[in-house]
């Protein structure tokens, strides 16, 4: 039997979370990915937003490289296993393969917000709802 731990992303900061929910018992760990904060210019505002979601959440908060963090926490608990949610964001991918070198990974899917096929500005919210809106309050 595997001992998992979560991984909380950016692009699932919910209770709601499937990672959270299927595994509620398990140790789970946020890490700020530092190079995109840089990379994006995440404002103040956003990286407030960020982390009053985050206090609603039962994760440790880390900051570093997220593949190594998330591996050392995964370590630190005895943990064979790392689970977390599908995510559109193309440095997910490259994250996730460099977890698997250590560890077993197991990404869930999440439930769309909206079905929509075409390009999302997901660098501010306000693009990402400015498309969205239409679709949910349809």
């Amino acid at each position: 039997m595997s001992q998992p731990i979560v991984w909380v992303h950016g692009d699932c900061l919910s209770p709601d979370n499937p990672a959270l929910q299927a595994y509620p018992d398990a140790p789970a760990i946020w890490v700020w990915d530092e190079a995109l904060i840089e990379e994006w210019q995440l404002s103040l505002k956003r990286i407030t937003f960020i982390y009053e979601c985050l206090l609603e959440l039962p994760v440790i908060i880390r900051r570093g490289n997220i593949a190594q963090e998330v591996v050392a926490f995964a370590q630190a608990h005895h943990a064979d296993l790392v689970v977390t949610v599908a995510s559109p964001s193309p440095r997910f991918d490259n994250i996730c393969d460099e977890i698997e070198k250590s560890l077993k990974l197991e990404v869930l899917e999440v439930a769309p917000f909206f079905d929509y096929d075409g390009y999302i500005d997901l660098k501010r919210f306000s693009r990402y709802w400015k498309v969205a809106e239409k679709y949910v309050w349809e």
